[in-house]
């Protein structure tokens, strides 16, 4: 069984795209494309299952066109609307050397070195020009800048990420 520790979201399957059983599907990260890994994990009926992938094509820079084998109508596309997929952890701590999405380390234990423990990245926000981990921190959120100078330790088998944060950017989150 597929635990949701073990997978990060990647992205939605939106719709289905023509009459041989692809579906359209929008995606915050392309790890899928960098990570030899020959299935996806859809959200299904509140269960994480594989779908094993025939093939895909990038549509373009967020959304791919999605074959999966055993499905080939459209009809049978269909049940795959709206659905959450999701990739597995393990296979995408190889893509380290390619780069990471930031969506990976939602679920992450987060320290300071500085303030000591900070909470666990719930969300990542990439609506501003700066991307921010959304922390939960003492029952609220602490918005935090997601910046590659600022990680000082990563333990991807544990789930952890140590930050050294500026002097007063952090502080002003966690006192009020």
């Amino acid at each position: 069984m597929i635990k949701k520790e073990d997978v990060y979201k990647i992205g939605v399957l939106t719709k289905p795209h023509g009459i041989k059983g692809e579906v359209s599907f929008s995606f915050t990260d392309d790890v899928f494309g960098r990570v030899e890994c020959d299935y996806l994990i859809c959200l299904m009926d509140g269960i994480l299952v594989p779908f094993f992938i025939e093939e895909y094509r990038f549509k373009n820079d967020s959304v791919a066109l999605v074959k999966f084998d055993g499905i080939d109508t459209a009809e049978q596309a269909r049940r795959f609307t709206n659905v959450e997929v999701y990739f597995p952890l393990h296979l995408a701590a190889e893509a380290t050397d390619e780069g990471l999405s930031w969506a990976y380390f939602v679920g992450f234990e987060v320290s300071d070195v500085h303030h000591g423990e900070l909470g666990r990245v719930v969300a990542v926000d990439e609506s501003t020009v700066n991307t921010l981990f959304v922390i939960e921190h003492d029952g609220r959120e602490l918005l935090v800048p997601a910046h590659e100078e600022f990680i000082r330790e990563l333990d991807h088998e544990q789930r952890r990420m140590l930050l050294q944060m500026p002097d007063g950017l952090l502080q002003l989150g966690v006192e009020n």
